[in-house]
């Protein structure tokens, strides 16, 4: 699975656009670009992107306006705004409104790359529980931190997903209809094929037995209700372990 990013680059100096499109392609990333603020939002409202490089100074719309309205579209929009002009004020109004950073033109490579840092994605976090309030409740959370979620509502289904490759972290429910979470966890163990598991349950008296078992061989444990704090850091935490 590719690890690059989906990159939007909204600039009037096309060969500035570009330029910056040929080194984030040649470094793996998938690049749109728009030219002009009206357009750059028609084509935000279709699609995804993991961080958006915005010219400030256009004809028309700026890019602060733009910025604005990519939040109202997206509130958790990742702007990185660029200039080669002193507009300090409309800079800070944006970085106060949640933009990445400034890049002032001319820039260096280093420093596209290291925007680029800022929104890598972590991962993919299944959530495996038939609760579809559950798998809601987190997915912003984890979506904040960079991760990226699939949801299993089955126990089979989440073994068949994580069999399938590419899932980074398990947080799996125990109670799970067709197999449930012990069932699924030591499926994967027989094949060699287990994750970073997070175990949650609501059920902890009535499900002592399965606990007992998972305990010693998942990352974690963690009894709902709980903070989502709790959960970023014991994925955290689990991802690291097995790097």
């Amino acid at each position: 699975m590719s690890d690059g990013l989906r990159v939007f680059i909204v600039d009037d100096d096309r060969d500035l656009a570009e330029s910056l499109a040929d080194l984030l392609e040649g470094k793996g990333h998938s690049v749109e670009l728009a030219f002009d603020g009206a357009r750059a939002i028609e084509i935000f409202r279709s699609r995804d992107f993991d961080i958006v490089f915005m010219d400030v100074k256009m004809p028309g719309m700026s890019g602060v306006e733009t910025f604005f309205e990519f939040r109202r579209i997206k509130p958790d929009a990742r702007v990185v705004m660029m200039t080669g002009f002193s507009v300090e004020q409309l800079l800070q109004e944006a970085v106060s409104n949640g933009a990445l950073g400034v890049l002032h033109k001319p820039f260096s490579p280093d420093e596209v790359m290291a925007m680029l840092e800022q929104v890598k994605p972590q991962g993919i976090v299944l959530v495996a529980d038939d609760n579809p309030d559950f798998a809601q409740s987190i997915e912003p959370v984890l979506g904040e931190r960079g991760y990226r979620v699939a949801v299993a509502r089955t126990g089979q289904d989440a073994l068949d997903r994580v069999l399938a490759g590419g899932i980074d972290c398990l947080i799996l429910d125990l109670r799970l209809p067709v197999l449930n979470g012990l069932e699924v966890y030591l499926s994967l163990k027989k094949a060699g094929r287990a994750v970073p598991t997070i175990i949650v349950t609501g059920y902890a008296e009535e499900e002592k037995e399965s606990l007992a078992v998972l305990r010693p061989m998942a990352e974690a444990v963690l009894m709902k209700p709980f903070d989502p704090t709790l959960l970023l850091e014991r994925i955290d935490s689990a991802r690291r372990s097995a790097a």
